[in-house]
């Protein structure tokens, strides 16, 4: 309890200290010392706030009881591995429904709020398309194109991840409650902000870096010239996550935005195969761990070929950048990977988005 209280309380902290308070969590720091160490530098004077954020803590752990949410901190193993790569990860989450669903492999799909019929089919069938084929979809709970992806994930049985510019217990727009409910039975529902918080203009730039951080791929369909949807492509690009769009009427100039990332050279997405393509993965499914064998014929025991477990180090904990430097391949690409590995019982994930190799045999 003592931990988490710290960490809620450095999720309290004003943005310009979320690079410094990453590092140091990254460095396996104890949230208590981060915490100090953060306030110590900025607000060495300021015992009077220093209180304030702590009530605050105390208050958002007694509502999220009251509620039924699950924090989900940086050192717990359900913290979503994808996010410990970004600059500035929230040192916690809020969830509603499955935590789980955070360890699959997923893609965003993100647009226009009032989005044309067009967008809405597209952003549904190719959300069920990538839910059938084993990828959790990303999105923002927003009306539109966010809403039509999300229902498109629950349509083909899939899971689905809404991160949200308000607290969790706060639905915004309020007509999505109930989709909100229905994505928690089989994904989840999250937020960096406590329970409670209301909705606010700034908050939901800052929540488009989590849905590119956990994703491996953002899709952009329908986007004007300042769409947000252009922001979250941004922190994909700056974050090393494929960036995709989906063409539409030039006439109408709802799509400029979209078109605009086309000629920068996102990739041209028509159908699911686009993307899964693009993430190297295959048609039916995320790419499989077998490799050839010398011979030229499949071997037997993935685990045993599988290079990203020979960089693991027996009985020492990695984290994703190390694993990354040893193999060569960027922190999107290793994460399919890790995760195969992690249900073949070969690597065990710990807390601070560490990982263990756990089959020696191997």
């Amino acid at each position: 309890m003592t931990d988490l209280l710290h960490y809620i309380a450095l999720s309290l902290l004003p943005s310009s200290s979320w690079l410094q308070v990453a590092e140091w969590l990254r460095r396996g720091d104890p949230p208590a010392a981060v915490f100090d160490r953060t306030f110590a530098a900025h607000w060495p004077s300021e015992p009077e706030y220093r209180a304030a954020l702590y009530a605050r803590a105390h208050a958002a752990i007694d509502r999220a009881q009251e509620q039924r949410i699950t924090p989900v901190p940086w050192s717990d193993a359900a913290y979503p591995i994808a996010l410990t790569t970004i600059v500035d990860p929230p040192p916690l989450l809020w969830t509603c429904g499955s935590i789980a669903a955070f360890a699959t492999p997923a893609v965003a799909i993100v647009g226009a709020r009032a989005a044309s019929p067009y967008a809405l089919s597209v952003a549904e069938q190719l959300a069920g398309d990538l839910a059938a084929r084993g990828l959790a979809i990303v999105s923002g709970l927003a009306r539109g194109v966010d809403s039509a992806a999300h229902r498109g994930a629950l349509s083909a049985g899939g899971v689905t991840i809404g991160i949200m510019g308000s607290g969790v217990d706060v639905m915004y727009p309020r007509e999505h409650a109930s989709l909100a409910s229905a994505m928690q039975q089989r994904g989840v529902v999250a937020s960096e902000l406590v329970p409670g918080t209301p909705p606010q203009p700034q908050f939901f730039p800052l929540r488009n870096r989590i849905i590119s951080g956990l994703s491996r791929a953002v899709v952009v369909i329908e986007a004007g010239e300042k769409s947000g949807s252009l922001i979250t492509a941004r922190c994909a690009l700056e974050q090393g996550r494929d960036v995709l769009a989906v063409p539409g009427n030039v006439l109408s100039g709802r799509n400029r935005g979209a078109h605009s990332l086309l000629r920068d050279g996102a990739k041209i997405v028509e159908s699911a195969d686009d993307i899964l393509e693009e993430l190297g993965m295959a048609r039916k499914g995320v790419v499989s761990l077998l490799r050839e064998t010398d011979d030229g014929k499949r071997g037997t025991n993935p685990v045993r070929e599988d290079p990203v477990l020979a960089c693991l180090i027996p009985g020492e904990a990695s984290d994703l950048d190390a694993i990354a430097d040893r193999s060569g391949l960027t922190p999107a690409r290793l994460l399919p990977r890790l995760f195969e590995l992690e249900l073949q019982g070969a690597v065990a994930r710990i807390g601070g988005g560490r990982f263990v190799r756990v089959d020696r045999t191997c």
